[in-house]
């Protein structure tokens, strides 16, 4: 029986060639017309070697690092994790009826063809499962902080890049506004240059805020966003005057990461919330910032808090609940609440013996965990 050569499939007449380690990149014509065929045949075991033939190709690697193929990249290309891709066409070569097979096919052609976001993220939704790097439950290991770029743990109390990060992944596009109240050292901008989204700081302290600025410009601003630091008290910042500025109205996403009260004291200003002189003047404070920075965040849109509790004289104070419920008096809906750990503190730095005695003695439990809570602005 002869076999239709205008029907093999080669590399040739797929157009695929790697695109980087773990990626490979394909004609999407010439890709899509191959699955078409594919899709055609109306008997399973044909359907299945063909995959496998497809599948042969994609995982040519050595081939192509040889030069042995011939890889034609003209036209439209399209890029797809490899393990992903070949996640899907096995999926496919599993099926155990020809109507399941084709289902999942033809998912694949769609990921390939369209492509299908929401309003709030440039997530492709029909893609999702090359998104690995983005983190979907609510209790976070993280081995320790991304120092990479401009990112240096100089100042006391920062928090770690992969907070925004994650925030700015599942909850803005490419050009949308991030406003931080508390930005400190700068960590949620240098993430806004890295990932694409213009971001705009209020710190209190003026020499925190032209060191976090030095740092932030340090970082290659890829895409050419905006990325700006305003000396000033979060509480009562004209809000507005510093958008018109730059001619938006409202922010995507705001990111507030506040004093854990007077854990640490970041300065001896009257104004800053680690000199609240006790846990009502704190929460009033914090209630103040988000009340001024509120009606700037767009309908619909998220707000991270970063938060943790306290010890006091022998008690436990539940800060991050306490205050999630200022938040939420100001009409907010809770969406999640987000328990990421930490290994060590720079106070606690070198002290662990000390502090597993302090505990035994006092009868608490060490602080290893903070807050990420999360809401939507009704």
């Amino acid at each position: 029986m002869k076999t239709d050569k205008s029907k093999q499939l080669s590399p040739g007449n797929l157009g695929a060639k790697p695109l980087a380690y773990g990626s490979v990149t394909l004609n999407k014509e010439r890709a899509i017309q191959v699955l078409n065929e594919i899709d055609r045949l109306e008997d399973l075991v044909s359907l299945k070697n063909r995959i496998i033939m497809f599948k042969d190709i994609i995982t040519s690697y050595k081939s192509y690092k040889k030069g042995l193929l011939n890889i034609d990249s003209n036209g439209d290309t399209v890029s797809l994790r490899k393990d992903v891709l070949t996640s899907e066409l096995n999926q496919i070569l599993e099926a155990r009826t020809l109507e399941r097979a084709k289902y999942y096919l033809r998912r694949l052609k769609d990921g390939i063809i369209k492509v299908k976001t929401n309003k709030i993220n440039d997530i492709n939704l029909l893609r999702w499962k090359e998104y690995t790097e983005i983190i979907t439950d609510s209790l976070w290991v993280l081995d320790k902080r991304d120092t990479s770029g401009a990112h240096l743990a100089w100042y006391w109390g920062n928090f770690i890049p992969q907070i925004p990060q994650q925030m700015m992944l599942r909850y803005t596009k490419r050009e949308d506004w991030v406003l931080d109240t508390f930005v400190g050292s700068g960590t949620t901008l240098i993430e806004c240059r890295r990932l694409g989204r213009n971001g705009i700081g209020i710190e209190l302290n003026p020499e925190v805020a032209q060191r976090a600025t030095d740092y932030v410009e340090k970082e290659y601003n890829e895409y050419g966003v905006t990325t700006e630091i305003i000396t000033g008290d979060s509480r009562i910042i004209d809000v507005k005057t510093v958008l018109d500025k730059h001619r938006i109205s409202h922010v995507q996403l705001l990111i507030m990461h506040p004093p854990y009260h007077d854990i640490i004291k970041f300065s001896k200003d009257d104004r800053d919330l680690s000199n609240a002189k006790n846990i009502e003047d704190f929460l009033k404070m914090f209630g103040d910032v988000v009340d001024n920075a509120s009606p700037f965040l767009e309908k619909g849109r998220y707000f991270a808090l970063v938060i943790g509790d306290k010890y006091s004289k022998g008690e436990w104070i539940p800060l991050g609940f306490y205050c999630m419920q200022e938040v939420l008096k100001r009409g907010y809906l809770l969406k999640s609440i987000i328990v990421k750990n930490f290994e060590e503190t720079r106070g606690k730095r070198n002290q662990k013996e000390l502090w597993r005695y302090r505990a035994l003695v006092g009868g608490f439990y060490i602080f290893k965990h903070e807050y990420v809570i999360l809401f939507k602005k009704r």
